[in-house]
């Protein structure tokens, strides 16, 4: 017989469901819509981000329950002493807190803060720099996504490969007789993307939202534009093949679309941290970041924890043509350029770029341009070499995929870049005019 009547039994699981999501919703970050709403491109730059250090959590006096396992859910705002010194700060500075979460491949505890009404933006960020208990403050920066949709494309009844001529000049085909990408996480920071598209089938490995209660409008195809280049899958007799077709596709959504009169797709500094920071906690290989906006200490920090623990992260080249800002201002971060336009600016890796035949949603095929195609590209590029080299970094990446003989117009040679990897194997590198 059970030592516990049912009754009992009942209330304390009762009890304890209840106290769990106490500490969910405590824990968890503010609906991505709830901000946006309230300032869609928080215009007057009310909104602060703000970190402090998230030391380990003080051990459980004996027979307490183990806090350590609330650490493992998704939205842990940090430790006890954590939450106490952010308590403070916002106290002392009159801000108010919006939303919290963890870093921990920073150790940090990152607070969305808000700012009085009538204070001084600047001085505010001036004392919380000054502030010993402040490791980090910015502001809540905006970022947007670097591609341009065209129409869908219209239907065939023969495969679309023999419309992919990007695929084609880059010898992705050939190279594929040597990898395919396999075994290999390649991290999609965009907005939403299709994982129900049959050219994506069984590609997507995990999907999650950071911007969240926002809904994908029919708008919204960047983010599967750029998961159908880097792995549509092949020979599955339907529409194209992706450039490392056997990748696994973490799909993290930190970006929106943006209605008329506006229009395109946002991201910021709240969404974009938090992808990446799960981007890291998943083991991504490769971060393709097809978005791009101004210099931001905290992505920073978080691209380089990446790039220190191996991760390949690639960016697309902002409209600017010169590397700058986020993410390809960041040092070791491969900087894409659309081949097409005729002059790729040093440093950068060109790809195809111009009317790249993709996915968009709903089962749909259709047109992309921009440097975030390019970057897709580069991305699935790395994949594939990286399934030849499992510890393949960037620079390495960068020296095999750099064209020995640059010529306007033409893309990087990833079947010669293979060839280099696996110098025994059989895989012609035909020029493709």
């Amino acid at each position: 017989m059970s030592p516990h009547p049912p009754l009992l039994r009942a209330a304390l699981a009762l009890a304890l469901g209840l106290l769990l999501a106490v500490l969910a919703g405590c824990a968890t970050p503010a609906p991505h819509a709830a901000l946006v709403a309230a300032d869609p491109a928080d215009s007057q730059g009310r909104l602060l981000i703000v970190a402090v250090v998230d030391g380990p959590q003080a051990q459980p006096a004996a027979g307490a329950s183990p806090r350590a396992a609330y650490r493992l859910g998704a939205g842990y705002a940090g430790s006890d002493a954590a939450q106490a010194v952010a308590q403070s700060v916002a106290a002392d500075h009159a801000l108010t807190e919006i939303s919290a979460w963890t870093i921990d491949a920073l150790r940090l505890r990152c607070m969305l803060f808000r700012l009085p009404p009538g204070a001084d933006r600047d001085e505010v960020l001036r004392l919380l720099g000054n502030d010993p208990r402040v490791q980090l403050v910015q502001p809540v920066q905006q970022f947007e996504t670097y591609g341009q949709g065209a129409a869908a494309a219209p239907a065939y009844n023969d495969p679309y490969l023999t419309l992919q001529l990007g695929f084609a000049r880059m010898g992705a085909a050939a190279a594929q007789r040597l990898g395919r990408g396999e075994g290999v996480r390649v991290a999609v920071i965009d907005t939403v993307v299709d994982a129900g598209h049959p050219d994506l089938a069984e590609r997507v490995l995990r999907q999650r939202d950071f911007a969240t209660g926002l809904p994908a409008g029919p708008a919204e195809r960047h983010g599967t534009e750029v998961a159908g280049i880097l792995a549509a899958v092949e020979n599955n007799r339907i529409g194209i093949a992706g450039v490392a077709p056997a990748v696994q596709v973490l799909a993290y959504r930190a970006c929106w679309s943006v209605p008329a009169p506006a229009q395109g797709d946002r991201c910021d500094t709240f969404s974009l941290a938090q992808a990446l920071s799960q981007a890291i906690s998943d083991r991504a290989d490769v971060i393709n970041l097809s978005l791009g906006g101004p210099a931001d200490p905290l992505l920073q920090r978080l691209v380089e924890a990446a790039l220190q623990r191996g991760t390949v992260v690639v960016g697309a080249l902002p409209p600017s043509g010169r590397a700058e800002g986020f993410p390809t201002g960041v040092p070791g971060v491969l900087a894409a350029a659309v081949a097409e336009a005729g002059t790729v600016p040093p440093g950068a890796l060109p790809a195809p770029g111009r009317e790249v035949l993709t996915l968009q949603r709903h089962g749909a095929y259709g047109l992309a341009t921009g440097s975030s195609m390019a970057a897709a590209h580069i991305s699935g590029a790395v994949a594939l070499l990286r399934s030849l080299q499992p510890r393949l970094d960037g620079p390495t990446a960068y020296q095999l995929l750099q064209p020995t003989a640059p010529a306007a117009g033409m893309p990087v040679g990833l079947c010669q870049a293979a060839q280099r990897l696996r110098p025994a194997a059989a895989a012609r590198c035909e020029a493709v005019p």
